[in-house]
């Protein structure tokens, strides 16, 4: 009976490993096949901007967390902010699912640093890669030589991480040296940047082949089954890519400023105090949906804001309203993508919004809320006000020196005691003086004998 229960026993739990390995067989087979299902197809079009990066990242989270085979960024832009395109780049380098690069139209400027940062770069027909010069925002090329060093090193450091040739990285971003492409038969001289077609980035190893399509990309890869998921940008990061444009920071900041500054040399708590507010808080929405804000920031602008108008009604010797001013600051530029650009946002809407201030305040200054806190009637003369050390009562009147005058001491003029000045004679005491002039708080005498001859 004991033999039996011990056989039962084994076979009992020899059937449950079975059935516990058939269970997971599935699973395990679901996970594989989820793997090799997805391909995820990120949009990088137009400029790049602030907002983009952080989509970028978003996705390239979402895909991995779906478990896709791929990703394929869909490239056609002329390129944009640099520091972004470096975060974008940073994102692409981190991915644990492999890259591709479909450059759909144009990879021009920071757009080539992008593709270049891929795993693999398949082409479109008639599309290019390359002339990645550094511009401002007018299009005119930076000659900084330290910054052109930085950005060439940046390129040659993508390129030759995918075993492409890093002097032709950095001859799309520095002209001033000739260059031999051999594969090409072809020399680049001074002035000349390298922009490849896509037969040119294919022939030198800057592209795996060349596709009409997304379905042509899938060829390419030899995963025609997969699905494709197109991630599209949410309304959230539509509305924050715009309000992080540098341009558009700039005129929000001023806005707030300006509207802010209006309601408090303006009457009443109306229209510019609102539009104020609401730029303030577009700019901070804008940072927070693109994922470069946080509550900490908004929180430091906002306590600013109390502590400025705390000094109004509190004295502290101006401590609360630096501290006001700096905490505003703080909120303000900590929330943006980039210090730098946030400062120099500011500074350009402070400029400006001193000017419109001074403006209004000039036209509009004695009807806003500061009439509460200055004094506006005028103790004039006229209307029967006198400085508590007003003597023109006393001119014309004599008196007596009662010190020797030389040329001032002090006389007797009438009941009162007066210190008194000659116009530089000297005066005995005790001889009759006159007053013949009030200058402020001076009282000129004179000899009174004098006065009648």
């Amino acid at each position: 009976m004991r033999l039996f229960s011990r056989r039962s026993a084994f076979w009992m739990v020899a059937v449950a490993i079975v059935l516990a390995a058939l269970s997971l067989t599935p699973m395990a087979v679901e996970a594989e096949e989820q793997t090799n299902e997805l391909i995820y197809v990120i949009p990088v079009k137009h400029g790049i901007e602030n907002g983009l990066a952080h989509f970028i990242e978003r996705s390239i989270e979402e895909a991995e967390s779906n478990y896709a085979a791929y990703i394929v960024l869909d490239i056609d832009t002329l390129g944009g902010r640099l520091d972004s395109a470096m975060g974008i780049g940073e994102s692409i380098r981190e991915a644990t699912i492999p890259t591709v690069a479909f450059v759909n139209g144009k990879a021009i400027s920071a757009g080539s640093y992008i593709a270049l940062n891929a795993d693999q770069i398949i082409m479109a027909p008639g599309s290019t890669i390359g002339a990645a010069a550094i511009v401002d925002g007018a299009g005119n090329r930076i000659e900084d030589s330290k910054l052109i060093s930085t950005w060439a090193g940046n390129m040659r450091a993508a390129a030759e991480m995918n075993d492409r040739n890093g002097d032709y990285a950095v001859k799309m971003v520095d002209d001033s040296r000739p260059l031999e492409v051999k594969e090409l038969d072809k020399t680049y001289g001074p002035g000349e940047l390298i922009t490849f077609t896509a037969q040119e980035a294919v022939a030198t190893g800057y592209a795996e082949g060349i596709a009409d399509s997304l379905e042509g990309v899938q060829e390419q890869l030899g995963i025609t089954q997969m699905q494709i998921i197109t991630v599209e940008l949410s309304l959230a990061e539509k509305v924050a890519t715009f309000l992080t444009n540098p341009i558009v920071m700039t005129i929000l900041i001023l806005i707030g400023i300006v509207g802010i500054g209006i309601e408090i040399i303006a009457p009443g708590f109306g229209i510019p105090g609102i539009v104020g507010l609401a730029s303030f808080g577009l700019y901070f929405f804008g940072n927070f949906a693109a994922g470069f804000a946080g509550s900490e920031h908004v929180l430091l602008f906002v306590g600013g804001a109390l502590l400025m108008i705390l000094e109004l009604f509190i004295p502290s010797f101006g401590i609360l309203g630096t501290l006001g001013i700096l905490s505003l600051l703080s909120g303000v530029v900590l929330a943006a993508y980039s210090t730098e650009q946030a400062l120099l946002s500011l500074g350009i809407a402070v400029l400006v919004a001193i000017v419109v201030l001074a403006i209004v305040g000039k036209y509009f200054g004695k009807k806003g809320v500061w009439k509460r806190f200055i004094l506006q009637d005028q103790m004039t003369r006229d209307v029967g006000y006198r400085s508590a050390n007003d003597r023109m009562h006393l001119l014309g009147q004599t008196g007596l020196a009662s010190t020797a005058l030389r040329p001032s001491g002090t006389a007797f003029i009438g009941e009162e005691r007066v210190d008194v000045v000659t116009s530089g004679e000297f005066i005995a005491a005790h001889t009759e003086i006159v007053v013949i002039r009030i200058e402020g708080n001076r009282v000129v005498v004179r000899e009174q004998k004098e006065e009648s001859n």
